[in-house]
């Protein structure tokens, strides 16, 4: 695949990667300024000139990629014989210089129960560089006509009707952020019980009053969860000290929460 592909596969697999595009050149040069090539963790795709010039891009990419830095940086190459290498001499006798931009991994949200506040809060969150994963076990609330105004949106939108939305949930990717808020505290108590049988999420989140999740700790505590296994779900969820009960406000008020935890 080419180097546009290879974004896209990327972003699709929820990876990070390094975007690197020749810049500058100056005399003659492998590569012209503009092409491109795309770095990740195991693989890379399309070319920059090879040789030493792209053996070290590659290095210095996933150094970034280890890094996790976020930052794009700089890097010139002579190709000329005198030249200090690593990888093999280049005596084209130019002048390159690329840029290398880290493409961060989309993080991954689940909004479990798309009711008033669910759909209201997938608006805001489709605004976002994220997987949203929208789960329900009511087909109608996820009529594509529904959510129109969610899956035009800038999050790459995943739609799961499920009569056991427990499955979508042990299948969500390792550091998936998750909201619980279904039409049935049954479900809700479902979900986080599976919740809490992986150790492997980001933010857990139930809708609901502290009355709702004093009696979910006691139950949950006899499924055998510890204390602290029960810290990791936090309820009620949102900003506290946010007036109003409206779907739009409460929605607001876990988005933004949520963003703290977001590497967007």
């Amino acid at each position: 695949m080419d180097w546009l592909d290879a974004l896209q596969h990327l972003r699709t697999e929820g990876a990070p990667g390094v975007l690197v595009t020749v810049t500058q050149v100056r005399g003659h040069a492998p590569r012209e300024a503009g092409a491109k090539m795309v770095v990740s963790e195991t693989a890379a795709w399309d070319t920059v000139g090879g040789g030493n010039l792209e053996a070290t891009v590659l290095e210095r990419a996933r150094a970034l990629l280890d890094s996790g830095a976020a930052v794009p940086e700089t890097m010139t190459f002579s190709l000329n014989e005198h030249a200090t290498v690593e990888h093999g001499r280049q005596c084209c006798g130019g002048v390159v210089t690329v840029l290398l931009e880290p493409q961060r991994a989309r993080p991954s949200v689940a909004v479990f129960g798309v009711g008033h506040v669910g759909h209201e809060l997938a608006r805001v969150l489709s605004r976002l560089p994220l997987h949203l994963h929208l789960v329900d076990s009511r087909e109608g609330q996820l009529d594509p006509a529904r959510l129109a105004d969610v899956t035009d949106g800038t999050a790459q939108a995943h739609l799961h009707h499920s009569p056991v939305p427990e499955h979508v949930l042990a299948a969500l990717p390792a550091g998936a952020h998750v909201l619980i808020m279904s039409h049935d505290h049954a479900e809700d108590f479902v979900l986080c019980d599976a919740a809490l049988r992986r150790d492997d999420l980001g933010t857990v989140g139930l809708i609901g009053s502290s009355a709702k999740w004093s009696r979910f700790r006691a139950r949950l505590r006899e499924e055998g969860h510890s204390d602290a296994a029960l810290e990791r779900i936090t309820c009620p969820i949102g900003l506290p000290g946010v007036p109003g009960k409206a779907p739009a406000v409460i929605a607001v008020s876990v988005a933004a929460d949520l963003l703290r935890a977001l590497p967007l």
